[in-house]
């Protein structure tokens, strides 16, 4: 049974872009997908119907576990800078009414689980980029979801910490066994994470290629500088040109406005 299987979905924009079209895409549970392709492809857009930010045109979405619960990761840490650590991280459990006293060891675990011990009273302002990404994921982990969705989140940081974050993650994710689907640009990170990746072609949105990552975890950096590796790297570079010259639509900026909720959303259970 799928975690979660979306059947020929497609999305149109207000403005008529057409950022999907008829996609298919079947993921199991515990397995580890990253979403590889151009800008403007609609890789943040089937994060957002996942997540139920946005309604499909057509198509269905289903559910292995109809009781699923997920957390989102965005681009940016987007942390509230008056608010320290743990009470950045404790804010999905907050907002879904429980109180301090009730939600302290779970934020005392999340926080600890990223390597931040020691720094729950800091401030957004006191932290580096790697760090404040942490508390991003630690916000996303204190709900204990099943499913994590990560759009770009390593995009902004330098290689060092983003190397590092990738290996962090990939920690987190044997430990706490998520389905995660990952978004990035990067085809090193996305070979380096998943144990599935999905090529998507410009616009319109669609599944090029879904190749299988066949490399044992733990991963480590002699996989980074492996054959097996590079020859990975080339068949999705290959991939990936191909999918870039199939666009069929000229560029157009992604239209969200019709999606966008009425309340501010933060990283959390959905």
């Amino acid at each position: 049974m799928p975690a979660i299987s979306l059947n020929h979905v497609s999305k149109v924009y207000a403005n008529g872009t057409v950022a999907l079209q008829d996609l298919n895409l079947s993921i199991a549970p515990g397995q580890f997908i990253s979403l590889l392709g151009p800008s403007g492809c609609g890789k943040s857009t089937v994060l957002r119907l996942i997540a139920g930010l946005g309604k499909m045109t057509t198509g269905s979405l289903t559910w292995g576990n109809p009781t699923h619960k997920l957390a989102y990761v965005f681009q940016e840490a987007a942390l509230m800078p008056w608010a320290t650590v743990e009470e950045n991280v404790r804010l999905p459990l907050k907002l879904s009414g429980l109180t301090k006293r009730a939600t302290n060891s779970a934020v005392a675990e999340a926080i600890e689980r990223v390597d931040l011990k020691g720094f729950e009273k800091c401030y957004p302002r006191e932290l580096s980029g790697g760090m404040k990404m942490r508390v991003s994921i630690a916000r996303a982990l204190v709900t204990k979801p099943e499913l994590l969705l990560m759009d770009e989140p390593f995009g902004a940081l330098d290689e060092m910490t983003r190397s590092r974050l990738n290996s962090d993650l990939l920690d987190l994710w044997q430990q706490m066994q998520w389905t995660v689907i990952f978004v990035t640009h990067n085809i090193y990170e996305a070979i380096y994470l998943s144990n599935r990746v999905v090529v998507m072609a410009a616009r319109p949105g669609r599944v090029v290629a879904d190749v299988s990552i066949e490399a044992p975890y733990p991963r480590t950096e002699a996989f980074r500088t492996s054959a097996a590796f590079t020859n990975y790297y080339r068949r999705l570079s290959t991939t990936l040109s191909t999918g870039v010259d199939a666009g069929l639509e000229p560029w157009k900026p992604m239209d969200y406005s019709a999606d966008v909720p009425s309340v501010p959303l933060g990283e959390g259970a959905v």
